[in-house]
């Protein structure tokens, strides 16, 4: 049985007395507190003045409200990270790790006080952070990004808020403890998860809620790294491999810049490395030779670690045994590892501060230099593939950054043109290593030049990322696993695409009353009882005052009604359930149903239900449509001519959508031609000036079609120009 039943007439509004239909008698009932009420008042104004705002100010309210969150979760992880790590490694453990410039620059020897702690605090965090994870939100398990990511192409609104917190707590104490984790991972899920809570408090259109989300994992990335710019456009940059989502820069700039600056405010704003290589010139193109050759190891490089670091991942979730034992596992190892190469533990950052300067890399034995790029990929798979918490950018830019210096350390005793510091290659191998293997080049580029205050070394390090991002995209790989190819590969561009009439097709007219709208104050037995009653797999939910809370699944409410029947729903409800307006069109409603669901509910501006849409309903309202167009075309076909115009720039028709029905009854866009470019007459195609339009319609239309598409001041010209009287 289909969420909104048996197919009924679409009724334009559900009546108050339609939604609260008689039930069974409540008990022990518990009803919203004022403050709920008040809150969700609050959050369906401001969604009613966010979609009435421009886009400038839209997006610079919600863009500064994103990055004041951003830059505050950077500080609270970072004093969380700071806390673990002093009582956890240093404290318990006895060995206090290297710090990056922005933290004190604090050196380190690699001699640990008691070296059989070491793996035992390693292990602990793991235990700890596996017990976090498990028990309170499973998606926080693994590298933050990626899940954030996948919220993007999915649902943007799918990020629970206890997921975040359990992140940012379960990673501290990883990487606290001696894990190898980034600590990006944990504040882009802040932010991104903020994004998130928005879209769904404020009603933002799926196209909003895609932006709120990918601005937040920019800003989170950017403020923690103190990267502003390279975390705006790594707001654009992350979500596919090969593409670039232009409409996340702008509220990017905005978002990135305000949670620099709170973090900023809060800590500091230096560099994380300081100014590493800001004496370095290049006036010697034989270097460019060498900055290929590191291209190309870091491409290879990139590749081992996205291999290793999935295939381990495999191995762990095949392997027999509790979740909350493998990271404690993967814990361990670290730790028996971190006694051969201490620089596996923790973030890294440290370490990379030391092999910024000559005599810093040369107090490293060649021996750990060559290896740690493979021991630090080895360790991050231990600690995040194993079910601990943490990032995997960070760890990415330390295998980077060792990369560099291995290429340093073989060629400076002999290669002409080697920098006296290795501060130029270690700082390209970061940039060519992950900004290749995340497939995010130009924002990685961005990103580590601020850190390392290094802006002067993007000329030569365009050869070496270039080259490892063709050998990377060679094999289609990609540590960001939820990224895809580009924005055509997303599900609501190819029903877009495949179905072009979808825009023109409104939701009221496809929509269902709903046979049941189920109240979050009922009983659990009383919700499951009238579920199986009509057959129903769900329902959506409303509060005391009829506005939207969210959905139930009858699968999900069995067990808990078995055991707490006298429970109220509200517990039980997901707010993170899809939405859409009852003005919006069919493809904004495909835009906001996630692969995993089917239906979805429909509300008006003040957040009350109006309808159910089910898969079914858009595909049968696209029936019908289509059917309807093949009738108008055949009428227009029967006597019509195919006529070429042109756009003019005093055109009506600049800037409009095709469906937006802004031509004469009976005229058919067939195509438009842009520059080099030919555009199928679809409904989401804006018209531009200079636009070269076939149209199929009746002769008799000619002259009005061509005066309505040169525009007013072009007319008034052709028509002087062919009157016999001026002739």
């Amino acid at each position: 049985a289909r969420p909104g039943g048996p197919r009924q007439r679409p009724h334009p509004a559900v009546t108050a007395g339609t939604i609260g239909e008689a039930a069974p008698a409540r008990r022990e009932r518990r009803t919203m507190t004022l403050v709920q009420v008040r809150l969700r008042s609050v959050g369906a104004a401001a969604g009613g003045w966010v979609r009435r705002s421009s886009y400038l100010k839209k997006w610079v309210v919600l863009g500064t409200v994103i990055g004041v969150i951003a830059g505050l979760g950077a500080v609270v992880f970072y004093l969380a990270l700071q806390a673990a790590g002093h009582l956890l490694l240093e404290g318990i453990g006895g060995y206090a790790v290297p710090l990056p410039s922005s933290e004190g620059g604090r050196s380190s020897s690699g001699h640990f006080t008691r070296w059989w702690a070491v793996p035992l605090v390693v292990a602990l965090g793991g235990l700890l952070s596996g017990l976090l994870v498990t028990w309170l939100a499973p998606e926080a398990e693994g590298h933050g990004t990626n899940a954030a990511i996948d919220a993007v192409h999915r649902n943007p609104r799918m990020i629970r808020t206890r997921a975040v917190i359990v992140k940012l707590v379960a990673s501290a104490i990883t990487i606290g403890s001696g894990g190898s984790g980034g600590r990006e991972g944990p504040t882009a899920q802040i932010s991104a998860g903020f994004g998130s809570l928005l879209a769904r408090t404020l009603d933002l259109s799926p196209e909003e809620g895609r932006i709120a989300v990918s601005v937040g994992i920019g800003s989170g990335i950017g403020a923690i790294f103190g990267a502003p710019l390279g975390g705006a456009v790594l707001a654009a940059d992350i979500v596919y491999k090969d593409d670039f989502e232009v409409e996340a820069l702008v509220p990017g700039l905005v978002t990135s810049i305000v949670g620099y600056s709170v973090f900023g405010l809060l800590e500091t704003f230096s560099p994380m490395f300081g100014y590493a290589a800001a004496g370095y010139e290049f006036n010697q193109p034989v270097q460019l030779a060498w900055f290929a050759v590191i291209g190309v190891v870091a491409g290879l490089v990139g590749l081992v670690y996205s291999k290793a670091f999935y295939g381990i991942s495999g191995l762990f979730k095949r392997l027999p045994g509790n979740t909350i034992l493998k990271p404690t596992v993967g814990g361990l190892s670290v730790g028996l590892l971190a006694l051969a190469i201490p620089q596996v533990l923790g973030t890294g950052y440290g370490w990379v501060q030391t092999s910024l300067t000559r005599d810093g890399l040369l107090g490293i034995p060649l021996w750990i230099i060559l290896l740690l790029p493979f021991a630090r990929i080895l360790s991050t798979a231990l600690s995040i593939g194993s079910g601990g918490s943490g990032g995997i950018f960070g760890p990415g830019m330390v295998i980077g950054a060792f990369t560099g210096a291995a290429v340093w350390r073989l060629l400076e005793a002999f290669a002409p043109g080697v920098p006296h510091s290795p501060a130029p290659f270690v700082i390209v191998g970061m940039m060519a290593c992950f900004g290749s293997i995340a497939r995010a080049p130009l924002a990685i580029m961005l990103m580590v030049a601020e850190m390392t205050g290094s802006l002067t070394i993007l000329a030569p390090a365009m050869v070496a990322v270039g080259l490892a991002y063709l050998i990377v995209r060679h094999f289609d790989q990609t540590i960001y696993r939820s990224q895809l190819s580009n924005r055509e590969e997303a599900a609501a561009a190819r029903l877009k695409l495949g179905l072009p009439m979808l825009g023109r097709v409104p939701v009221a007219e496809a929509m269902a009353r709903p046979r049941l709208v189920l109240r979050e104050d009922d009983l659990l037995r009383d919700a499951v009882t009238r579920l199986e009653q009509r057959q129903l797999r769900g329902a959506p939910v409303i509060d005391a005052e009829e506005h939207f809370v969210g959905t139930v699944r009858l699968q999900e409410l069995r067990g808990p009604a078995q055991q707490h029947p006298d429970d109220s729903l509200g517990h039980r409800v997901d707010a993170t359930a899809p939405s859409t307006s009852v003005g919006a069109t069919l493809d904004a409603a495909i835009d906001a149903l996630p692969a995993t669901t089917h239906w979805l509910t429909v509300l008006d501006d003040s957040r009350k239900v109006r309808g159910i849409l089910a898969f079914s309903d858009i595909v049968r309202a696209y029936h019908q449509a289509l059917r309807a167009d093949a009738r108008r075309m055949n009428r227009v076909a029967s006597n019509a001519g195919i006529l070429d115009v042109q756009v003019g720039p005093g055109s009506s028709l600049v800037a409009h959508r095709l469906d937006e029905r802004v031509l004469p009854e009976g005229v058919i866009v067939v195509a438009v031609r842009r520059a080099d470019a030919m555009l199928l007459g679809l409904g989401a195609v804006h018209l531009e000036v200079g636009d070269q339009v076939t149209v199929l319609a009746r002769p008799g239309h000619a002259d009005d079609l061509r005066s309505l598409f040169d525009g007013p001041a072009v007319s008034a010209h052709r028509t002087t120009a062919t009157d016999p009287g001026q002739s």
